[in-house]
């Protein structure tokens, strides 16, 4: 096993600019394999770093010093991500997610895996005495302990691990343990975090996997397959598109965005899926994720204009988007308790064939076809 510290505190190692092809890391030069780390500089983005991983016909950009956020992936050339009016790879320093009313998290949103959580995700507001800002803080801490491990031996998987913090004195003593992986021959890129309680008492805790995706996928005429127990709009403007939730439009001026809540049916493995295919049904982006500790899926259809960002929400999670007070007498505000670990899979098909596709999209509707989906004509929080 090759195995190299990007970054760690403890040891006080700071590689920064990094570049690696297949012979420096002990593989056989023919190998498909390479690793860059690139230190930016100007504007918002001074201090952020990507690392840029190239895996067969992969490549995944992922940004430790935003919370191990994966920025984008392509394969075969097809890209998996979105394009937000946020260019630059922001910072976190330079984020203040009390800004607007709590929506500062919004002026560095460009990822296509973001994290949402851990100690609260949703939207703003008050809960209690407490005032929460959208999404939570993980996505805006800079991780330590940025690992990379490649095997030597077939199928050569590359591994990226690093750890983020979410502590702060008298609240929360959370530790993240993220892991990223792929292989050269495989279309599946696996995310496998674990959420670890340090402190003395049991606490609150949320998740989603804010997971985004635009063009080459997202079009007019481009579908989601989901299998769904129950849907449900996210407010009264969401329910007015009940009718063609799944279906995807061009970019549409005005637009804004529609939310819609979704419990999912999952397979003998405790996983469910969520599939976008393009319109000609050769390109696809399918979401597995295990059911056991995210048991919801929320659905951002943003079809807005492409100034504005053209994109879709696939999203996992704890709970809805909903402000955390809300979800409360719901019951999707699980615990965590003291020295407990709470791990969350999810893994990412990266699919550039219509076999590909067709094979996922057969898996849902085996899935769909145990019961009919249960469809809310309204909300199940009214909002104040």
């Amino acid at each position: 096993m090759f195995q190299l510290v990007l970054l760690s505190q403890k040891q006080q190692v700071d590689v920064a600019n990094l570049s690696l092809n297949a012979e420096l890391m002990g593989l056989p030069k023919e190998i498909p394999i390479q690793v860059e780390q690139t230190c930016l500089v100007g504007g918002k983005q001074a201090g952020s770093r990507v690392i840029r991983l190239t895996v067969g016909d992969t490549v995944v950009r992922v940004v430790p010093t935003r919370g191990m956020a994966i920025l984008e992936a392509t394969r075969h050339g097809v890209r998996f991500g979105w394009d937000s009016p946020v260019k630059e790879v922001v910072h976190p320093s330079f984020i203040n997610q009390e800004a607007s009313g709590g929506l500062g998290w919004l002026d560095g949103f460009n990822e296509m895996l973001v994290r949402c959580g851990y100690q609260w995700a949703g939207h703003p507001g008050q809960d209690g005495d407490e005032f929460l800002t959208l999404h939570g803080r993980i996505q805006n801490t800079p991780a330590d302990e940025v690992v990379l491990e490649v095997e030597q031996v077939p199928p050569y998987r590359v591994t990226l691990r690093g750890r983020v913090d979410e502590k702060r004195f008298k609240f929360t003593n959370f530790e993240l343990h993220t892991e990223l992986s792929l292989t050269p021959d495989q279309a599946y890129l696996d995310v496998k975090d674990r959420l670890v309680n340090k402190g003395s008492y049991p606490r609150e805790y949320q998740a989603i996997y804010h997971n985004n995706f635009a063009q080459p996928i997202l079009e007019k005429g481009a579908r989601l397959h989901v299998p769904v127990a129950e849907l449900s709009p996210f407010n009264d403007y969401a329910a007015n598109g009940l009718k063609d939730w799944s279906e995807m439009p061009a970019p549409t001026t005005d637009f804004d965005e529609m939310v819609f809540n979704i419990r999912p049916l999952s397979d003998s493995d405790g996983l469910s899926y969520a599939l976008m295919q393009n319109a000609q049904a050769n390109q696809g982006i399918e979401v597995c994720y295990s059911t056991d500790t995210l048991p919801l899926l929320t659905v951002w259809k943003n079809t807005d204009s492409l100034e504005q960002g053209y994109v879709v929400g696939i999203e996992p999670g704890t709970s809805f988007a909903y402000n955390r007070a809300y979800q409360r007498p719901l019951g999707l505000v699980p615990t965590i308790e003291a020295g407990e670990s709470k791990q969350f899979v999810v893994r990412f098909g990266l699919f550039t064939s219509e076999k590909e596709v067709t094979e996922s999209r057969l898996r849902i509707e085996q899935l769909q076809a145990q019961t009919s989906p249960q469809v809310l004509s309204k909300p199940v929080v009214v909002l104040d």
